[in-house]
């Protein structure tokens, strides 16, 4: 099976456990995915809160680095070194917990529906408030604007390099590349003022609906058998397209046997109670087993 997307490697290195902490990088899903699929933590910070100096560019607006490690605790020691600013909090009381109803969740599989909706219930069993908010009416068009901004800045990125070497970039990669040079400039600029209105948008309906952190499934389903493909990542999009904090914890496994992740979002820069809060879910997870 798959373990995932371009950070699949720090991944599956912590889920062998040759290592207890790893560094990835995220544009869309490349952490919390193979996070979910490897049954560890990953943790993507607030765009830029861990310098990307030397990190090859693929969607500066988007990439992020990130870690991994086999818990909240790893991951928060390592950030705590590692993230600019970093501020030590106290522990506070239970988040309130926000799904973020309609045609995003539709994506997830029906299996990835279904173990959510248990972990949603287990959340509930044990105390913690989860309310249900209808947002990203325009999904579609998100998804849309993010694919605008992504493939023009890769074309920019490597406008010196492909041009030499196009002939050894990964095809995937390379049409990507050529997309992104047929993309006009009015267009990225317009897409980039689409994303500021949604983010804008999305704070002040957290802010409206008391949430405090934001709960989805990490992945669509389980790992897809085979390495042809390294699975869907359109449940960690929005959460990339604005760039706020991210966590991925293991959150049980379905009648495949295989592990299903749990992804927890924080407001911008909340990094350090984003980590603290998830914690606590990971306590409830770890407790069930």
């Amino acid at each position: 099976y798959t373990p995932g997307g371009s950070s699949s490697g720090s991944a599956a290195a912590i889920a062998a456990g040759m290592v207890p902490l790893a560094i990835g990088t995220q544009t869309i899903g490349s952490m919390i995915r193979p996070a979910a699929f490897c049954g560890v933590v990953g943790f993507k910070p607030t765009h830029g809160r861990i310098p990307a100096d030397g990190v090859i560019a693929h969607s500066p607006t988007f990439d992020t680095v990130g870690l991994f490690a086999a818990d909240v605790a790893g991951v928060t020691f390592a950030a705590a070194v590692l993230c600019d600013g970093w501020r030590s909090v106290e522990p506070s009381d239970r988040p309130l917990l926000g799904v973020p109803a309609g045609r995003y969740l539709e994506r997830a599989s029906g299996e990835a529906l279904q173990a959510f909706r248990a972990q949603v219930e287990r959340l509930r069993s044990v105390g913690f408030t989860v309310r249900a908010v209808e947002t990203f009416e325009d999904f579609d068009q998100v998804v849309a604007d993010q694919r605008t901004i992504n493939r023009y800045e890769i074309a920019q990125t490597h406008a010196d390099w492909f041009p030499r070497f196009g002939e050894l970039y990964r095809e995937e990669t390379a049409a990507a590349i050529r997309d992104g040079l047929e993309m006009a400039e009015a267009d990225y600029r317009r897409a980039l003022r689409a994303r500021e209105q949604f983010r804008d948008r999305l704070g002040a309906l957290m802010a409206d609906a008391g949430i405090d952190l934001w709960i989805t499934p990490a992945a669509t389903g389980p790992a897809p058998r085979g390495i042809a493909s390294t699975g869907n990542p359109i449940m960690s999009l929005p959460w990339s397209y604005v760039g706020w904090p991210s966590v991925g914890i293991p959150a049980g496994r379905p009648r495949s046997g295989l592990p299903l992740g749990l992804q927890c979002v924080g407001r911008s820069g909340a990094d350090e109670e984003t980590l603290n809060w998830v914690a606590g879910l990971e306590a409830v997870f770890s407790a069930a087993g």
